[in-house]
């Protein structure tokens, strides 16, 4: 509309095939998701597939899902279109231009090109299989490699030319998730696109110069399993010859998802790299990065893509692993609770090995191998997943009742650590957090870093070490977007210094009734109720470690946890194993914690806690003191309240679940209408209840509201409670 040029834009709609229940599953959580955003999803009976692709093998099939909205384009027509809507706005292209360096200085950036040098305030890494050496320019490590992807072309088919002369419509886009390839009209035949195994990383070390529209050698025998399956679902491709193989380099991530939005430790350098489906995402990179740079934020939350998930563990040979692995997984079905296995385990805790003999079954975050559960009792010690209960719930079951009866023991090394300290660090930190910084040496404030928008970025746990030390601690998973959003809005004078102690400090938490009388026996110092308040830390000697033990937990029952140097680690470990033999103390998961605290509505960033939602909308009051003085985010927080806001955090009971749970992204219905999404859930042992926590509109956020939520395409009724409904006056938690 804008340019006038034809952007090859089919609307031929997207059909995803399913052979199993497994993958209608994925199928019926995908259409939930779609639901929240306004995208329609329609799913097909196999005789509907059959008549919307005739050239199609059904009998066999389960279902399937269709975005009767979406297609394919044309990525040349498109990129032609957008350079001339560019230019018709000022912006000048330079093709066939080499970048030869790019230096930073007071006014911003000078890139260096074989043509000469441009000046500008912001750059912009969108250069493709040259990442890294992108990245390089600038001591960037950025965590992109190429996959071979090949794609084969047939020659026309009789019947796809007959339907083209009858004017029939053109079949759409279909996807056998289950045989692991897409497939489409292409000139009167097909072309397939299968995601094999064994596809090797390219371009290691980087492209050549002379790699422009390079391809490489063909593998035909890495795609015969796919070809198979391509003929056993439409025969018609195995009816005529093959026109062309291409086999090209596509960018990778470890995760798959490309890498859009600010480097760490630089100043208006960009980075939108790694984008595995070429220009499908062009659209929406490029709006969110054109609202970051000129407004200073994006407005969806944008964690699944920062640049920041991911940190220095990704060397180039785990680069390698990862996105090959990424590439093979494209199609496989996406559980909730998926772990994927290559390149680990990586980074480990001292205690790893004992955990592991304990039962655990271990999942990943930020490179670190974390406890999901323990299997016991002659379970296999291996992970089952699923978008329903799974094997692992009854050993979830006996961890959470043993926390809530006994004492329980958790790993939380993987914790992002820091230590702000300085003459200047008491007022930094003030102007960084809505709350109030605690102000007694010893006390723990919980404290959460807004936007510039007055959205949630970052929550941390602040204690205050002395009068200019705070220890802060944050989610291991965000440990470089937390220390990288402290570094960028810290002055620069040298009043305030930060300390990275995540890889030097271990955690250990004890929490249930009995960690008190479990303390008093590794330790010496005295842990009563009168002398070690909650929300209060002090150093005492575990054995003879030294220990900083905080009395704080996100499961809501008595307990500390005990941040120590971590080479200590297994010293701990060992001394609160024996001690606690007869108070019945067991190690415990993160599957257990997320159960556990979804029982006391405690919080998540990324889920109940957004850039999208204000504070008061998750239910942040408490923590939010607008009097206390500046800090960033107070003067848009002030307008987004004055405007009024659009979502109000509650927690429901959901009835009559018997296999599956609430698991994040499902449509809330008053009425028949959407009137929210969950935000995650799960099955709450101590109370015996399936529970959410949702986003719904305000008006109906009032305790005993009935409403329904969709969980795997079938409505159960549930009902708003109380916050906290486990133990809501924190009588355990003080105890």
């Amino acid at each position: 509309e804008e340019t006038g040029k034809n952007v090859g834009f089919s609307v031929v709609s997207n059909i995803r095939l399913a052979s199993t229940k497994d993958r209608m599953d994925e199928y019926h959580q995908y259409a939930g998701v779609a639901r929240t955003i306004g995208v329609d999803v329609k799913f097909l009976t196999p005789e509907q597939v059959k008549e919307i692709w005739p050239l199609c093998h059904t009998d066999d099939l389960v279902g399937a899902i269709q975005h009767p909205e979406d297609g394919y384009i044309q990525p040349a027509d498109l990129t032609q279109a957008l350079a001339t809507g560019a230019r018709n706005r000022g912006a000048e292209i330079y093709r066939n231009t080499t970048v030869l360096s790019m230096r930073q200085t007071k006014e911003g950036w000078v890139v260096e090109t074989d043509k000469g040098s441009i000046e500008c305030e912001h750059v912009i890494s969108c250069s493709g299989n040259f990442a890294r050496q992108t990245g390089e320019m600038v001591g960037l490590d950025i965590p992109v490699i190429p996959v071979e992807h090949q794609y084969i072309v047939t020659e026309p088919h009789p019947e796809i030319q007959k339907r083209k002369k009858e004017g029939l419509p053109e079949m759409g886009v279909l996807r056998d998730s289950d045989s692991r390839w897409y497939m489409r009209e292409e000139a009167g035949g097909l072309i397939l696109g299968p995601y094999e195994d064994g596809a090797p990383a390219c371009y290691v070390d980087g492209p050549s110069k002379e790699s422009e529209y390079e391809l490489f050698q063909e593998d035909l025998d890495r795609l015969a399993p796919h070809i198979e399956g391509a003929i056993h679902r439409v025969p018609a491709f195995g009816e005529v010859g093959v026109k062309k193989v291409y086999n090209g380099a596509i960018c990778y991530t470890p995760d798959g998802n490309p890498i859009v939005g600010p480097a760490w430790g630089l100043k208006n350098f960009w980075i939108n790299e790694g984008h595995s489906f070429g220009i499908t995402a062009a659209g929406g990179a490029g709006w969110q990065l054109a609202e970051w740079i000129v407004d200073g934020e994006p407005t969806i939350d944008m964690l699944g893509v920062e640049p920041r998930r991911y940190g220095d563990y990704c060397s180039k040979a785990y680069l390698k692993e990862k996105n090959e692995e990424a590439y093979r997984n494209v199609f496989i079905i996406h559980y909730p609770d998926e772990e994927r296995g290559a390149a680990r385990p990586l980074r480990t805790a001292p205690c790893y090995d004992r955990m592991k003999n304990l039962g655990a079954v271990f999942g990943q975050k930020f490179g670190w191998e974390r406890p999901n559960f323990f299997a016991t009792d002659g379970m296999k010690q291996e992970d089952d997943w699923s978008f329903r209960r799974s094997n692992w719930f009854k050993a979830v079951e006996k961890e959470c009742k043993n926390v809530k009866e006994n004492v329980g023991l958790l790993d939380m090394t993987a914790f992002a650590k820091c230590r702000i300290k300085g003459p200047g660090a008491e007022e930094f930190l003030d102007k960084l957090v809505a709350n109030k910084l605690p102000k007694k040496v010893g006390r723990i404030n919980l404290c959460h870093a807004l936007n510039t928008k007055g959205g949630v970025h970052s929550e941390f746990t602040i204690m205050r070490e002395s009068d200019n030390s705070f220890y802060l601690v944050s989610a291991g998973a965000f440990q470089r977007l937390d220390h990288d959003w402290i570094l960028k809005w810290m002055p620069n004078d040298g009043s305030v210094q930060f300390e990275n102690l995540t890889n030097s400090n271990g955690v250990l938490v004890v929490s249930g009734p009995k960690a008190r009388e479990l303390m008093q026996r590794v330790s010496k110092d005295d842990f009563s109720n009168e002398n070690f308040k909650w929300l209060s830390s002090k150093m005492v000697d575990v054995g003879f470690a030294p220990v900083n033990a905080m009395r704080v937990n996100f499961v809501g029952e008595l307990g500390w946890e005990l941040h120590h140097p971590i080479e200590y680690q297994n010293h701990i470990f060992d001394k609160l194993m024996e001690a606690g033999q007869d108070l019945g103390i067991k190690p415990y998961g993160i599957r257990a914690m997320n159960s556990l605290r979804v029982e006391k509505s405690y919080k998540l960033v990324g889920t109940e806690l957004s850039i999208e939602y204000s504070p008061y909308e998750s239910g942040l009051d408490r923590f939010i003191h607008p009097n206390k003085g500046n800090f960033i985010g107070l003067e848009a927080l002030n307008k987004w309240r004055e405007k009024g806001f659009a979502n109000k955090l509650v927690t429901l009971e959901v009835h009559n679940t018997s296999d599956a749970d609430v698991l994040g992204n499902n449509p809330i219905y008053e009425n028949g209408t959407v009137v929210g999404r969950a935000t995650g859930g799960d099955f709450g042992f101590r109370l015996g209840k399936s529970i959410a926590l949702g986003m719904v509109k305000p008006a109906l956020a009032t305790t005993g509201q009935k409403l329904k939520i969709d969980i795997l395409g079938k409505m159960h009724d549930a009902t708003i409670l109380d916050e906290s409904p486990y133990d809501s006056e924190n009588k355990l938690l003080r105890a």
